[in-house]
Order: C-alpha cells, then structure tokens, then sequence
C-alpha cells in the first residue's frame, strides 16, 4: 500500500492544529480559574503532560513539559 504524502501531511497538521488550538483554550481557562480561585499562590511553573495515543499502531507516548506564569 502507498501513503499520499501530501494527504498524511495535511491530515496531520489539521490534527496538530485542533490539538494546539483546544489545549490552549483548555490550560488558559483552567489558570484563570485557579487565579480566580486563589489555587495558584506560587507563581513556579506547572507541570503539564499529554498522552499522545494512536490505538491501532500501538502509539503511546507521553509528552512533558512546564507552563511558567512569570
């Protein structure tokens, strides 16, 4: 079987775009709340992760990473 590279690559980057798009959304209000809150008194970083998983290829992967507010 032959992939159209050009179809994976924008099916991908489309993917990739709505992951970017909602993740932000998502981590941007859930910091306002926590500041609204008074949840967030050290202004350190938050650690923040997302599970990368692709079921039918056995992908896995966890991605870490750190979120600073100052």
């Amino acid at each position: 079987m032959k992939v159209n590279e050009d179809t994976l690559n924008m099916s991908i980057r489309k993917f990739l775009k709505k992951v970017g798009i909602t993740s932000q959304r998502e981590i941007e209000a859930v910091i306002r709340k926590g500041l609204e809150d008074n949840k967030l008194n050290d202004k350190g970083p938050l650690q923040v992760s997302v599970r990368l998983q692709l079921p039918d290829l056995n992908l896995d992967h966890l991605i870490t990473g750190k979120i600073d507010l100052d």
